[in-house]
């Protein structure tokens, strides 16, 4: 009896374990490389063990068959990628703005190293990824993306088949809709931007001596961060607002 309780118990832990560490490899904050590899599987083994308990009535047995226990534990690392991804693509939306905002503002030649898209990137792109990540994480909307892995067990149950058409078509919707925030976040400097080129473009037929260039590119810069630095946080309340509908459709009513 008590070896039965015990591979139960280590079956379900693992079970629970491949879902919530897939989506804590794979979600922005925690899967940054900043983050140290056992502070995430400390995490993960933490949050398994509280819900070992709780989500004990709803894991299915332990497959007769190690192909059977492969293909359970593949579909529950795909649905914790599938969470955590939807995150990523979501933190996607203000790589875009970013990027759409230094080419507008005549800095797009300022690459660094950007944390959250672990990759180079303009600066207002880093600027925007970094902010977006800390405000998660104050706002306590790091808790919305745990939330929903623990409450996909009620949408996405152990052990039964996946609907990989559905989880394809979420992830291209996402996309499609993380590239339009962006374009939408980025909009008062692209037409800010749009604006003043038509204005030099009218200046330099009145005064063809004019060093356009010369003149137009600082005072460009200059307008821009002004018009950013004032839309910054209208920017980051929308994107915050869009990041928790992004994961509410995930938590149980």
């Amino acid at each position: 009896m008590l070896k039965e309780l015990l591979t139960l118990n280590i079956f379900g832990f693992l079970l629970i374990f491949s879902r919530v560490g897939a989506a804590i490899t794979v979600m922005p904050g925690f899967s940054a490389p900043y983050v140290n590899v056992r502070a995430r599987l400390v995490i993960a083994l933490a949050i398994s063990f509280v819900l070992g308990p709780v989500l004990a009535q709803k894991l299915p047995g332990l497959p007769s068959t190690a192909v059977g226990l492969g293909v359970l534990l593949a579909g529950e690392i795909i649905i914790g990628v599938f969470l955590g991804t939807l995150a990523l693509i979501l933190m996607g939306a203000l790589q875009t703005a970013g990027t759409i905002i230094s080419y507008v503002s005549s800095m797009a030649n300022a690459f660094i190293q950007d944390p959250i898209a672990q990759q180079q990137s303009s600066l207002i792109s880093g600027f925007l990824s970094t902010m977006g990540i800390l405000l998660v994480f104050i706002t306590d909307m790091h808790h919305l993306m745990l939330a929903a892995v623990i409450d996909s067990y009620t949408l996405f149950v152990p052990g039964q088949a996946l609907a990989f058409g559905n989880i394809v078509e979420v992830i291209g919707r996402r996309v499609m809709d993380s590239f339009a925030l962006g374009v939408q976040l980025a909009s008062p400097l692209i037409i800010t931007g749009f604006v003043y080129y038509l204005g030099l473009g009218l200046l330099s037929r009145l005064m063809p001596a004019m060093q356009v260039f010369f003149i137009g590119l600082p005072v460009q810069i200059a307008i821009q961060i002004s018009v950013f630095t004032l839309t910054l946080s209208t920017m980051m309340l929308v994107f915050l607002s869009r990041f928790e509908e992004g994961y509410e459709v995930f938590l149980a009513p």
